[in-house]
């Protein structure tokens, strides 16, 4: 599908099909949800899914996690009239942090860092990255927030795959993805059928931001 094509008939998720494959091999991460966002009613037209639960939800803070959660968190916050707030990955910062270690979708020990003159109690967050496959970065994040205070009414991304992690963040918060039902096993075995329209591509190795978290150092682009 043309990245940059508007189609008159838009069901939900119907900009999914826009994501494309990994062409480069299994140190890459499966897939690319970023093309998305080269289509102007395409990255409308999610944020609107993503919003759809939250519609009578009080949201003071939009946060988003580095990297790719910024572009999302951003248009997110855009939308809703709020401020947005990046939970960075540790060492980037040049002010005072709160950090938090966690495992990313690799198995990795990884530290992400947020100010500390920002969040407080009585202050709802709703936390948005692209992806949650392990939901290792999303816990971690869930955590940082609360620890300084502040309350997590909610989490988004264009997917939340049923991993443990991910059945643990569905369960235990109001939570919104993009993936219609009849699409989630495709997300789950990580190969859509919508990559049928890019031809012959390479093999794909796992994704969460995204990559398996099998094998050596995978470059995730999600």
């Amino acid at each position: 599908m043309d990245a940059l094509a508007v189609p008159e008939d838009r069901p939900r998720g119907w900009y999914l099909s826009l994501m494309a494959p990994n062409t480069k091999g299994p140190r890459f991460a499966w897939l690319d949800p970023s093309r998305l966002y080269c289509n102007h009613q395409a990255l409308s037209d999610c944020v609107t899914d993503l919003l759809q639960p939250f519609q009578n939800t009080s949201i003071d803070l939009v946060a988003g996690i580095d990297a790719m959660g910024f572009i999302l968190g951003s248009a997110i916050a855009t939308r809703l009239g709020k401020g947005f707030l990046a939970i960075r990955k540790a060492g980037h910062l040049c002010v005072q942090t709160k950090e938090q270690a966690y495992k990313d979708y690799s198995s990795c020990q990884k530290l992400m860092e947020v100010r500390l003159d920002v969040l407080r109690a009585g202050l709802n967050v709703l936390l948005v990255d692209q992806w949650i496959e392990t939901g290792g970065t999303m816990k971690a994040a869930i955590t940082l927030v609360e620890k300084l205070g502040a309350t997590v009414v909610g989490v988004a991304a264009i997917a939340i795959e049923n991993s443990n992690g991910g059945r643990w963040i569905k369960d235990n918060y109001t939570s919104s993805h993009c993936v219609p039902d009849e699409l989630q096993a495709q997300i789950d075995r990580q190969d859509l059928d919508s990559f049928k329209s890019f031809g012959s591509r390479g093999s794909a190795s796992g994704p969460e931001g995204m990559s398996s978290p099998v094998g050596g150092n995978l470059i995730s682009t999600l």
